[in-house]
């Protein structure tokens, strides 16, 4: 089992930067972990993903902005996210993949492809 904690989230203005962190109790042997986010009304949508190698991959639309990272040693995960708009607004989840080569890592974009959660850290930017 892998338990995931999320920090970081917060209030910004329009502009600004956040940097999420996600600490687990473990990585899964897959090594893929992600960042997902949900506006209200609106369905969960993949941020960025990492594989067991450190290779990242992104929304199209925000790979401009967001850095996604991971430190083995710490059980941590990052999102670095700056010059914030307000319709990045949103709760943000990390998540674990048990079961994933590092291609299909990189190409998860669905929350079905990730089985750990955790409760999300709220990001608001006005």
């Amino acid at each position: 089992h892998v338990q995931l904690v999320e920090s970081g989230g917060g209030s910004v203005q329009a502009g600004g930067s956040l940097r999420l962190s996600c600490e687990a109790s473990r990585f899964p042997e897959s090594g893929c972990v992600a960042w997902f986010r949900q506006a209200p009304g609106k369905q969960r949508e993949g941020v960025a993903m990492i594989d067991a190698h450190g290779t990242p991959n992104y929304a199209l639309a925000l790979r401009d902005r967001f850095t996604i990272s991971k430190d083995n040693d710490k059980r941590t995960l990052y999102l670095q996210m700056n010059d914030l708009k307000p319709e990045d607004t949103a709760k943000y989840y990390c998540a674990a993949a048990t079961s994933s080569s590092d291609y299909a890592c990189r190409m998860s974009t669905r929350p079905a492809d990730f089985d750990y959660w955790g409760q999300g850290t709220q990001v608001t930017v006005s």
